[in-house]
Parts: C-alpha cells; structure tokens; sequence
C-alpha cells in the first residue's frame, strides 16, 4: 500500500496512467476509492492521483481536530512528495474547499480547478445539516450515520436502481469507518469553513458543477461561487444529487474531460 510520510503522520494514494498530473479529491468520507467510475476514464490522459484524506480509509488516524487549510496542507505535502509542482484538481464537496483554498493561498500550485457539490461558507443551513449530523456521531455512532449517508448524498431514483448496492458499500464503510472523534472533527473544519473573502482572487481557470436536487450543497452555492470567480464556467445538472459524480458518472467525466482538454 502506497504511503508518503507527512507531518504528524503518513497519507495513502493510488497512481494511475501518465501525463499532466490530476487529483481527485474527495468529500467528508475522504476516501480514494469514491472516484472508482472517473480513474478509469481519465488515466488513459492523464497521470491521476487519488488518496484517503488523513484520519480516513488507509491514512493514519491519529489526528482529532481538523481544518481545511490543515487538509489543504496535507494535499500540498501529498504533492511534493510526489514531486508534482502543479497539477489540475477535481475536488468534490469538502474537496472543492480544498480546491478554494489551494487557488487562494497556493496558486501556483494549480492548473486548473474542477469544483463539484460545494459550498462557499457556513450559512444557516449548512450549519443546521452538519450540526445534526455531528449530533448523531456523538450519540448514536458511526452505524446510525451509515444508514442514513445514502438519503443525503443520493436521490431517490439512483437509490431505488442500486438499493443492494449501496446497501453492501454502508456495511463496507460502516466496518471500515474511523473512530467517532475523527468524523466530529472533520464536521467541525467544515463548519468553520469560509473562504469567500478570497473567491475574486482565483486566478486558475474554473469548473463548477452543481446538481439542481442536491440536498447537502444546494446549487444556490455553486452560482454564489460562479459570481465571484471571475471567468468560471457553471454547470448545474438535472438531477444527480450531491454525489452526482457516482451518479452521472458519463455526463460528469464529459464535463471535466472537456473543461481539462479545452
């Protein structure tokens, strides 16, 4: 299993294909496996690198409080370990808020920006939704929370077509799932997140896509961010939900692949 050492602990990753580098970064569950339907289509072009955010999935989990610069931080280590100066980033949810902060504060780091599902700052919503969540991982665990991820990441169709399906990927997270105060943690950086001050400073040239029934990250956010990033291009699909890269996978690797070879 691949590992580079990182301040305070190490971080897992998978490599695929050659060329312009390109990571994928994931959402809160911060695993490498969510990008399972894109690396096949994209390792053909370019060099892909996906990985388990530190305190998920094969990276270590040691750490208890949780930022996003500090998740930015831990990408940027990823990257020079990797010797990668620049690369194009795809960041869903909470990896489009390591993609803001990236093209904010390291933009020479970044080629160019995909963002799908995310959001720009803590607003009253957003709070009420992860304040609840947290709540139920303190008081209920990581097994309540399982049964529950689907409802809002998935819309009812795609719930409907792949019920066995997803209910054999909960019972895989659920065993896999890290301790209870990791996953408080991660919530908290997300709650504390806010970089909107510095949208109009990116200068990296930007994809952002929503989808119109997305429960976690309404698309209200993803056009707030196409305001203020000046020369982004906004997708809002029809439908999808917040993974709407699992389950659009054709109309979303489209998107990209054209967005990263225009």
């Amino acid at each position: 299993m691949p590992k580079v050492a990182i301040e305070g602990g190490e971080i897992y990753y998978e490599e695929h294909g050659r060329g312009e580098p390109l990571v994928f970064v994931s959402g809160l569950n911060g695993v490498a496996r969510y990008w399972e339907p894109q690396v096949p289509v994209f390792s053909p072009h370019f060099r892909v690198i996906t990985y388990d955010h530190r305190g998920t999935g094969a990276s270590d989990r040691n750490q208890r409080e949780f930022s996003i610069d500090g998740m930015a931080a831990d990408l940027v280590a990823l990257l020079d370990a990797l010797k990668i100066e620049r690369a194009h980033l795809v960041g869903l949810s909470t990896g489009g808020a390591i993609g803001q902060t990236l093209a904010i504060e390291q933009p020479q780091r970044l080629n160019r920006l995909v963002m799908c599902s995310t959001w720009t700052h803590c607003d009253p919503w957003f709070r009420r939704l992860f304040e609840a969540r947290r709540a139920m991982y303190q008081q209920a665990g990581s097994e309540l929370h399982a049964m529950f991820h689907p409802l809002w990441l998935l819309p009812p169709d795609y719930i409907n077509e792949h019920d066995a399906e997803i209910d054999e990927d909960r019972r895989r997270a659920a065993s896999a799932a890290p301790p209870v105060e990791v996953s408080v943690g991660r919530i908290d950086a997300l709650l504390g997140f806010d970089r909107r001050a510095g949208l109009s400073r990116i200068d990296a040239p930007t994809l952002i896509i929503a989808s119109s029934n997305d429960y976690i990250t309404p698309s209200y956010y993803a056009q707030t961010l196409a305001r203020q990033i000046r020369g982004s291009k906004l997708e809002i699909l029809d439908g999808g939900g917040h993974s709407v890269s699992k389950t659009r996978p054709e109309v979303f690797n489209k998107l990209v692949m054209d967005f990263l070879t225009a």
